[in-house]
């Protein structure tokens, strides 16, 4: 009797693609899959604002000055007539802008400071922590103040001065991480190879320092965000009449409260949600990155 041999195979499992890998993530981080979303809405709000904002954001109606939610205007308007929901969506922008770009010129250069300072020591090493430390003596809000004060009302010098007090704990972490991988192997290794101290430097010791990089960066964009917007209130962050968030809460906001409470809620729930998400972001990056948290 012929014998037929079973020529069906079970194939290999396919690896999970990148949206099953989301999906699990999801499901292990909820909230930092919630902050996740939330910074996707605001980055597509301020990417599309030109086309969500049913209003010139700067344009003054003296016809509808503090007009209540509506079905016209949705969050109602400022005391010039100006649209809450139009200026918002275009604040979006400066602020995830401003955030942005002090996050990432602070956090580089503190990143590039520290690894230097961790992987040389000796006199560069105490050059640089004397600096940091000097800087991280005054308060984050306090310094950029200063700085802000001295330098002038502008979104380039509000920039400059989050990114100077952004930099110092960056420079601490990044020290920290190159001090424990210049002692690997491989950086032992490489050095036995006669490769050069950079190139070691930066294609050895700084890629293994990019966790904590991300770290800070993510977790750093919500406390950015809200010290821009804190300078725009105190008037020396965001010049009027840009739309700002902090500057929307600033002013003759304050004198409407009671009349117009909708001047202060509907920019402070922005603020709000934005320095959540990127703080639930950075939480969950930080417990999926970190490999002392990643067992736990």
């Amino acid at each position: 009797m012929a014998v037929i041999a079973d020529t069906s195979h079970t194939a290999p499992n396919a690896k999970p693609g990148i949206f099953r890998k989301a999906i699990k993530l999801a499901r292990k981080k909820p909230l930092g899959a919630i902050g996740a979303l939330i910074i996707l809405g605001f980055c597509l709000v301020a990417l599309f604002a030109p086309l969500l904002a049913p209003f010139d954001p700067m344009k003054i109606d003296s016809a509808n000055l503090l007009m209540p939610p509506n079905l016209t205007n949705w969050f109602g308007t400022d005391e010039f007539g100006r649209d809450i929901l139009s200026r918002l969506i275009w604040g979006a922008r400066i602020s995830l802008f401003v955030g942005l770009l002090a996050v990432t010129l602070g956090t580089t250069t503190g990143s590039v400071l520290g690894l230097m300072s961790g992987y040389f020591g000796g006199k560069l090493d105490a050059i640089i922590q004397r600096v940091m430390d000097t800087l991280m003596a005054f308060p984050m809000l306090v310094l950029a103040l200063a700085m802000v004060a001295a330098l002038g009302s502008s979104i380039r010098n509000v920039i400059i001065a989050l990114a100077v007090v952004i930099m110092p704990n960056a420079a601490r972490v990044i020290r920290s991480a190159a001090l424990a991988v210049k002692e690997k192997p491989f950086v032992e290794a490489a050095h036995n190879l006669g490769l050069s101290t950079w190139r070691i430097l930066f294609r050895h010791v700084l890629p293994n320092c990019l966790a904590p990089y991300i770290i800070l960066a993510t977790a750093g964009l919500g406390s950015a965000i809200l010290s821009e917007a804190s300078l725009s209130f105190l008037g020396l962050g965001t010049p009027p009449p840009e739309p700002s968030w902090g500057a929307m809460l600033s002013g003759k906001t304050q004198r409407y409260m009671t009349e117009a409470p909708w001047l202060a809620i509907f920019p402070g729930l922005a603020i709000t949600l934005v320095v959540f998400g990127f703080n639930f972001l950075g939480d969950a990056l930080r417990d999926l990155l970190d490999p002392r948290l990643r067992s736990r």
